[in-house]
Parts: C-alpha cells; sequence; structure tokens
C-alpha cells in the first residue's frame, strides 16, 4: 500500500468535530493538530480541514479518492438536506447550525454491528477503548506515519477469541453477544452482503434483529451509520429528551414511547428522520 492524497476544494458541510464526535463512530482519534486519525478497512487515513479545503492523506487498499468519497458520503448534498431539514421549523434549524458540519459516514457492515453491540449501555471513552483492545489483540498491523495501527478483525480473525478473552478485554455482559454473533456470521446464519441488498428498512431491521445484541435502537444506528437508510430514527436517552423536550412536552420524559417518538420523527422528517436525529442529537448533548 502507497501513500496517498486527495483534496476536496471549497466544502462547506464537512466539519471534522462534528462527523467524528457526534457518536456514529468509534475509531478516529483527534491529533495534536486538530486533524483525525482512523481506520478505513485495510487502510489508515488523516483528515485535516483547512478554511474551505478538506485534506485526505493514508495508506489504503484502491484508489484513496474513491473511498473517502464513498465513507464520508461526499456525494450527496448536505446543504440542500440542511435547507429542506431547515424550514421544518426554528428548532431544525438552530441544531444545524450548532452541528453544520455533520456527514453520516458509510461504514463497513460487519465492524459497525460489532461497535453497536459494544456501544450497548455504554460511554463513548469506554467503547472506544474496547475496540481499540480488539483490533490490536485480533486485527492487522499497519505502519503510517511512524506509528502503528490495527484494522479491525475479520469475523474469522474475531472468531479466534473465547467468550472468556473477550471478557478479558472489558467486554462486560456484551462478551457473549459479541461471541454468538460473531459465529453466526462464520457460520453463513447471518449473510451481511445479502443485507446490504435489501432496500426496504423494515426487512432489513428483521434481518439485524436476528443477530445476538442486536434491538431496535441498535439496529437502527447500523442501518443509518452503515446502510445510508435516512430515513430510520435511533432513539436514546438524550435524542428522547431534546423530542420530549421540544415538541412532546411530557412532564415526565421515560413516559415517552419510542413508538410515540418515531411516528412523530417519520411525520415531521419527511425520509431524512436518520440525519434530523444527528443535528438534534449532537445539539442537546453537546450544550447540555
Amino acid at each position: 500500500m502507497q501513500k496517498q492524497e486527495y483534496i476536496l476544494e471549497k466544502q462547506e458541510s464537512f466539519e471534522l468535530k462534528h462527523i467524528f464526535e457526534c457518536g456514529q463512530c468509534f475509531r478516529w482519534n483527534l491529533e495534536e493538530d486538530g486533524s483525525y486519525t482512523g481506520v478505513i478497512k485495510s487502510g489508515v487515513v488523516n483528515v485535516k480541514k483547512e478554511q474551505e479545503k478538506v485534506i485526505f492523506k493514508g495508506i489504503c487498499e484502491g484508489d484513496l479518492k474513491q473511498i473517502v468519497t464513498d465513507y464520508f458520503d461526499l456525494d450527496n448534498d448536505y446543504d440542500q438536506i440542511k435547507q429542506q431539514l431547515a424550514q421544518i421549523d426554528d428548532f431544525m434549524q438552530m441544531s444545524i447550525q450548532f452541528g453544520t458540519g455533520i456527514r453520516i459516514l458509510h461504514q463497513d457492515l460487519w465492524e459497525c454491528i460489532i461497535s453497536f453491540i459494544v456501544s450497548a449501555n455504554n460511554n463513548i471513552p469506554r467503547i472506544k477503548k474496547i475496540l481499540e483492545k480488539i483490533s490490536k489483540e485480533y486485527g492487522n498491523p499497519i505502519k503510517f506515519e511512524g506509528k502503528i495501527y490495527h484494522t479491525f478483525p475479520r469475523p474469522e480473525q474475531l472468531a479466534k477469541a473465547s467468550i472468556e478473552d473477550l471478557r478479558k478485554l472489558g467486554l462486560g455482559f456484551r462478551d457473549t453477544r459479541v461471541f454468538h454473533t460473531t459465529k453466526m456470521i462464520l457460520e453463513n446464519q447471518f449473510d451481511l452482503e445479502k443485507v446490504k441488498t435489501l432496500n426496504d428498512s423494515k426487512k432489513i431491521e428483521e434481518e439485524l434483529l436476528k443477530l445476538d445484541g442486536v434491538g431496535p435502537k441498535v439496529a437502527a444506528c447500523i442501518m443509518l451509520f452503515s446502510l445510508k437508510r435516512m430515513d430510520v430514527f435511533p432513539i436514546d436517552v438524550w435524542v428522547r429528551r431534546v423530542m420530549n423536550e421540544l415538541y412532546i412536552h411530557q412532564e415526565n420524559e421515560e413516559k415517552v414511547s419510542k413508538k410515540m417518538l418515531q411516528e412523530l420523527a417519520q411525520e415531521k422528517f419527511l425520509g431524512m428522520a436518520g440525519i434530523a436525529q444527528q443535528y438534534l442529537f449532537y445539539w442537546k448533548r453537546e450544550t447540555a
């Protein structure tokens, strides 16, 4: 693999902090110069923003421009998306202005599944630490800019880990879930490639829910952050809170049902519930 560089000119809808700190990914880290470095499949990429210019440097298999165009959803017009969502109401407009540089990443499906199983009842620093341990232990090393990084292990690599091995890496109750899901995929009880071909979000969800550790919220995250299903609406504590505060006004937010939130999101955000959720989630969490 050779080092490559690609420069994206005049890109306003691309802010590193907004993209990498909005809870959608866990293997990108902030560097001293304000750039971020992360592992994309079998390569390592560093991303830096200078005014309206985005500079990508990395080593990877294939063309870097093609890889980052797909991964960062660069063919999608986020300026137009923001214009449409901002017309919904003042709250949406305000949250977009706060997280104006958010883009929905197109992450590897397998890695995304394991990442969000690990994310259950967990916090971001701990999720990042666990995924890094998994990668160091079972992934492949890559040298970039004098540092060693590790790919996320493929199913056959992670299958070498017993439940006890996973427990030692700090997974807690998630160890059995990761173990069983890895086994299901390796034994072809779940077809990653088939899921990618499905066009209906309900059918995709039905498939994902067959995996150990995947409930409706985790399934929605996988669909949004890997399969580009912008119509799904992941619900966690922050999303319930912000939706209740802005639109529902229930005195006890815990009484707000997920069904009510889903129906409201589908009605209000017109097929773009996923990206609307990210603007609202990021705004609420960062200003709490």
